[in-house]
């Protein structure tokens, strides 16, 4: 019955990765027209309505058990999306990708240095080979200048790794529509917030894609409104498959699947817009999938030897 159960839960993570793979690699068209801002704001009502036109057909949960755990929860977690989409407007979708894939990594860390968690041997050794998948990923270019373009997707990864302890510290008892809910919502706050400051307050703005970060609110194109909404489906779409195939496999062995999203993005980035990867890239990312296996497996083993730290589960 397990194996059964990891195969539907593969068939999930396939779909989800699918998915999100191809809609962020549209991000970059909606980046030559419209700002961050505008763009979360109003996906976050495309992806809340929709979500809301699902609550009786899926018997969703969407009230927190507590407010403030989902806000704080919501908050970091929508600052590492902030990143990680303003990174996809210089970077290709896979390079951003691995870069929020060094989360389990952050997260080894945190636990270690912030709650004082012991880590062996196999789990120190994951975070060198994840830190060398993450350098040869990013390229030279992390190495010379570490320019903002190439620190970004590691900084979504570390925001992201605060935003998995928050959820397992604070949001154990909620539904995964709740928190689906309330990650949407925080980017719509996000994106109105953003809006506001740069209407009253507007910046010199580049022409493109350069202009993602700093382009305050204009008139949408139409190229905008469907490139938006297919991200709206895509995201819901995606995330449910993903949660889904937590709630019926073993969590250990869904989150080593979760990195098939790696390929798949590089995949669509050589479909849509013939990009192709240096083999350096490959190599990170194989290595950081590495240190992703490596830290799932042991973090399976923890959790059914008696008496195991729960805390320990990546």
């Amino acid at each position: 019955m397990t194996s059964d159960k990891t195969l539907a839960a593969a068939g999930l993570i396939l779909i989800y990765a699918t998915a999100i793979g191809f809609t962020d690699n549209f991000v970059r068209l909606i980046a030559a027209d419209a700002g961050l801002w505008q763009f979360h704001a109003i996906r976050t009502v495309m992806a809340l309505t929709m979500l809301v036109g699902l609550v009786s057909i899926l018997k969703l949960r969407l009230r927190p058990k507590s407010w403030k755990a989902v806000a704080g929860r919501s908050a970091i977690h929508g600052t590492a999306m902030l990143i990680y989409f303003g990174a996809l407007a210089f970077l290709p979708v896979a390079i951003v990708a691995a870069g929020l894939f060094t989360a389990p990594i952050f997260v080894l860390l945190i636990s270690r240095f912030a709650f004082g968690q012991t880590i062996g041997p196999v789990r120190i050794a994951a975070v060198a080979v994840g830190f060398l998948g993450v350098v040869l990923v990013l390229g030279p270019e992390a190495l010379s200048n570490a320019s903002l373009a190439a620190i970004l997707p590691v900084a979504a990864g570390a925001m992201y790794a605060i935003g998995n302890i928050a959820t397992r510290q604070w949001c154990a008892q909620e539904s995964a529509g709740t928190l689906l809910a309330g990650f949407f919502t925080a980017l719509g706050i996000f994106g109105l917030i953003g809006m506001a400051v740069l209407f009253a307050f507007p910046l010199e703005v580049p022409p493109g894609t350069d202009g993602f970060v700093v382009r305050g609110p204009v008139i949408p194109t139409a190229e905008f409104w469907i490139w938006t909404f297919v991200q709206a489906a895509g995201s819901l779409l995606g995330v449910g498959m993903m949660i889904r195939a937590y709630q019926i496999a073993d969590a250990g062995r869904v989150s080593v699947l979760e990195y098939v999203i790696l390929p798949a993005s590089a995949f669509w980035s050589w479909v849509i817009w013939d990009e192709v990867l240096e083999w350096e890239a490959w190599v990170g990312m194989a290595l950081i999938v590495a240190a992703g296996v490596m830290i799932a497996l042991r973090a399976q083993t923890q959790a059914v030897l008696p008496r195991g730290p729960a805390g320990d589960a990546v």
